[in-house]
């Protein structure tokens, strides 16, 4: 594993959720707008928040374990966003 490879996983993971994002909001623009947007602006603190670790100049430790931590948060967390996004289009087919 080495810094290209997370970068690239970065934006892979994160893009894709963002676009579920959008393409929910595009075919349902009336359910749920405050937390749908809620949700994207938590995918893209995250986003940020990654870039920034994974471009740490200073590491402790093996960097090979510091990547392997930081791909285990992003999947962590963005499994815990969508999990938020399936229940907003949960509720909003529900409402429907």
């Amino acid at each position: 594993m080495n810094l290209r490879n997370i970068k690239k996983d970065i934006e892979y993971v994160l893009g894709a959720f963002i676009d579920d994002c959008s393409i929910f909001a595009t075919i349902n623009p009336t359910s749920a707008d405050e937390a749908l947007a809620k949700i994207f602006d938590e995918a893209v603190d995250l986003y940020n928040d990654l870039k920034d670790k994974v471009n740490a100049k200073e590491i402790e430790g093996k960097k090979r374990s510091y990547y392997v931590a930081l791909r285990k948060e992003m999947l962590e967390k963005t499994d815990a966003l969508y999990e938020q996004l399936s229940a907003i289009v949960k509720n909003s087919t529900s409402a429907e």
